[in-house]
């Protein structure tokens, strides 16, 4: 019988899962282990700590969240293209989208989680705003108008948390959106 062999890339994506359903209390390496039919000892051979196990996480979130999201923005021709995949990107319903609040509860007592996050936020925030900027709106425009689109953002997974999301969401976001952005 084959060897099952767990990679680090398969307890990155179960972790983001289970953290995702659960928070930190879908972390419990056992049982983890269990659902990818591995010994436990095989998630010490990828991480040294269980803390060392959600700092990757973490990095995971913010490749597959963040890093990954600007890439494909950016492979977009002109800003307002770029703008109109930011949108269709972002605001397509996530699957694991309490990664993101299990998160942020988690950094209430963990100040560099929280800084961390903060920077991310920070970050998604400034990049929209540049988006806006080249589009043509001054910078002060741009940097209220990327607050309040990153603050609809999440506030829309929020309000669409356990629905289905509608198939023409894009439509909708965007009537919504033009409410204090046209673009």
């Amino acid at each position: 019988m084959p060897k099952i062999i767990a990679t680090k890339e398969h307890w990155l994506e179960l972790g983001y899962q289970e953290f995702s359903d659960k928070g930190s209390a879908g972390l419990v390496i056992e049982k983890m282990a269990q659902k990818l039919k591995v010994n436990k000892s095989s998630f010490y051979w990828h991480f040294s700590t269980k803390k060392d196990f959600l700092k990757q996480l973490v990095d995971y979130w913010i490749l597959e969240n963040t890093s990954k999201i600007i890439e494909a923005v950016n492979a977009e021709k002109s800003a307002r293209e770029r703008f109109e995949k930011l949108i269709e990107l972002s605001f397509k319903k996530d699957p694991y989208i309490d990664f993101f609040f299990f998160l942020k509860k988690l950094a209430k007592a963990d100040k560099k989680l929280f800084d961390l996050i903060d920077s991310i936020d920070r970050q998604r925030i400034e990049y929209t705003s540049q988006l806006l900027v080249q589009m043509g709106f001054s910078e002060e425009e741009a940097n209220l108008k990327a607050g309040l689109f990153y603050k609809y953002l999440i506030g829309y997974h929020e309000m669409i948390r356990y629905k289905k999301q509608s198939k023409d969401y894009l439509k909708e976001v965007k009537k919504e959106l033009s409410q204090f952005l046209v673009y």
